[in-house]
């Protein structure tokens, strides 16, 4: 039986040292987002759940003296930290995902609720009737388990369901891909839990899987810090620069590839007059319109906030009329959008492409070819916007 606790108690020390590292990188960042603390709040939660389950081992190892008292402190620990542990996995899907009215005081006590009934529950039938909980030998019964793992799967089922409802909603493969892997990844840790209570009760299963979902969390979170950009989501130019470095990316076979460049028009007046919060959000609903638009396409693309008020796309498509054709929607989105949030201001964009030609032409000739066309579009755009306010 000590080996067992010390088996235990390695394990768990080692997969506690791992997440006390990654709370220490984020806590030691400057620049913590939503997301990023709701994960540290899982990540201690973890932390707190393999001392809890260190000190059970120990219990029932008999390194620790096993009394009445032990064993329900200990056992109830594990109930508490577990909730704890799925609690904050929930909240961190949802700062991921971006759930709407996540903050309000309403939403937090409808995630927490079943946790505190379950817990007065589970404090009611410990003191009517204990027998049902734990037996004269100090042993734990089945329904003490079911309060342990009840309110974990009532909100492991809730980020599944969520998550694959955003999956079926969206229409970009990419995207849907992050809401199916984010929701369905924690199955792994349940499949664990499985796995050491029904076929190895004496090796510590669980604390693995958890530490491996999380280590593939952690670094699909750098990834993403390093790839993408913060306000819009979509791919800045690090990954850009990466993408077109592999020039297996810029050919697709039966398809043509087109450089597109997109410049918000007159985004400094924007952000003058109605200040830089406002142009963000002027930046955020562009955005969403490329992602839109190209979703519905259904055209193979690659999708970059370049810098700025810039954008640019990598369309592959059988001809030139695609590509005016997407041009065309991503405009009509942004009108769509800034009507539907009353926008008091025009927001447009200018607009150049050009194709990527066989031989010795590159992507960067190909991008200055539609950046000189962007700026030729701009001017004709002031152009129409001076002709419009002269009538």
């Amino acid at each position: 039986m000590n080996e067992f606790f010390i088996n235990y108690l390695g394990a768990n020390i080692v997969c506690a040292i791992i997440f006390g590292i990654f709370l220490g990188h984020d806590l030691l960042g400057v620049d913590r987002q939503e997301k990023q603390i709701k994960f540290d709040h899982a990540l201690i939660a973890f932390i707190l759940y393999f001392i809890s389950d260190s000190l059970w081992a120990g219990v029932v190892s008999g390194v620790i003296p096993q009394s009445r008292v032990s064993v329900v402190l200990t056992n109830f620990s594990n109930y508490i930290f577990m909730a704890f542990v799925t609690y904050a996995w929930l909240r961190y899907v949802m700062a991921v995902e971006q759930a709407p009215h996540r903050e309000r005081k309403i939403n937090k006590f409808a995630i927490i609720f079943p946790f505190l009934v379950s817990t007065i529950a589970l404090i009611i039938v410990y003191f009517v009737a204990p027998q049902v909980l734990i037996d004269e030998n100090l042993e734990v019964l089945p329904a003490f388990n079911i309060f342990l793992l009840i309110v974990p799967y009532i909100n492991i089922a809730a980020v599944i369901l969520y998550t694959v409802r955003k999956a079926k909603k969206e229409g970009n493969p990419a995207e849907k891909r992050k809401h199916l892997y984010i929701g369905l990844f924690p199955l792994l840790v349940v499949g664990g839990g499985l796995v050491q209570v029904i076929f190895l009760p004496e090796s510590p299963i669980f604390c693995f899987c958890c530490t491996i979902l999380m280590i593939m969390i952690y670094i699909q979170s750098i990834e993403t810090q390093i790839s993408i950009d913060p306000l819009t989501n979509l791919n800045n130019r690090t990954q850009f620069m990466r993408y077109v470095s592999q020039s297996s990316n810029l050919h697709m076979e039966g398809k043509t590839t087109y450089a597109v460049m997109i410049d918000v028009n007159s985004f400094k007046l924007i952000n003058d007059t109605y200040g830089h919060a406002e142009g963000d959000r002027a930046l955020i609903i562009i955005a969403e319109a490329l992602k839109t638009t190209i979703a519905k396409s259904n055209l193979p693309a690659f999708i970059c906030r370049f810098g700025g008020d810039e954008f640019v796309l990598i369309i592959y498509a059988d001809n030139a009329k695609y590509i005016e054709k997407t041009i065309d929607d991503i405009r009509k989105n942004i009108n769509s959008s800034c009507k539907n949030d009353s926008k008091q201001y025009s927001l447009s964009i200018s607009a150049g492409y050009d194709e990527l030609q066989d031989g010795q032409d590159t992507f960067q000739k190909c991008l200055q070819r539609a950046d000189k066309k962007l700026y030729l579009d701009k001017k004709y755009c002031k152009i129409e916007n001076l002709a419009m306010t002269d009538k």
